[in-house]
């Protein structure tokens, strides 16, 4: 039986490929750097904030120190302005939320409450793990593994709900399900939207 639902946030909840690429120019800018290439900009949409400084620094230490010391102090508002969620989550969230156990496993890191709380959703996770914990960011299972302890639920009864190949990774080394969404997620459980997941759950494990 199905007791915990985990969420991916980048690529699930919204799509960030605006907002993460906005994000990154500014820092970016803020250092005297040019903006992200095609590359970074793909990357920005999976990997952890972390990863894509080190992406950019390119072992330059100093680079990678300027880089943090811009991120801590940067206003996070004006872009998560540029988020653009598939549908209303709260409503989305709450009536899944009365079958199932909700969980956040994301990359990102700093911003995370103040995300949750831009997207109103606050109390709809029963447990929230993300890249600001001390463990590796995806696709590591870590992540995903210290939302099922937070949960108190075991990793045979949960699904991670992710849009990359670092989500399915993470997941199978987690030893949770997997159901992947959009494009970008090659996996045999994949849908092409969130709106089509309640149908995915009860079909794939039935009724709650």
């Amino acid at each position: 039986m199905l007791e915990l639902v985990i969420f991916d946030a980048d690529g699930v909840l919204f799509d960030s490929g605006e907002s993460n690429t906005a994000y990154y120019n500014a820092i970016f800018a803020a250092i005297g750097d040019p903006p992200m290439d095609p590359a970074e900009e793909h990357a920005g949409i999976f990997m952890a904030a972390p990863q894509i400084f080190a992406l950019r620094a390119r072992n330059d230490q100093a680079k990678l120190e300027r880089m943090r010391a811009v991120a801590r102090t940067i206003d996070s508002a004006p872009f998560f302005a540029l988020l653009r969620p598939p549908l209303e989550l709260r409503p989305f969230l709450a009536a899944l939320k009365r079958r199932y156990r909700l969980g956040l496993a994301t990359n990102r890191s700093a911003t995370i409450p103040a995300l949750i709380d831009h997207l109103g959703l606050d109390g709809i996770f029963d447990a929230v793990a993300s890249a600001r914990d001390p463990v590796r960011p995806k696709p590591a299972p870590d992540i995903v593994a210290l939302c099922l302890e937070r949960a108190g639920v075991a990793a045979a009864r949960a699904v991670y709900v992710g849009d990359s190949d670092t989500d399915r990774i993470a997941a199978a080394a987690a030893g949770t399900h997997f159901i992947g969404v959009g494009a970008r997620a090659g996996h045999p459980s994949r849908i092409e939207a969130l709106d089509e997941l309640p149908a995915a759950l009860e079909r794939l494990f039935g009724a709650a």
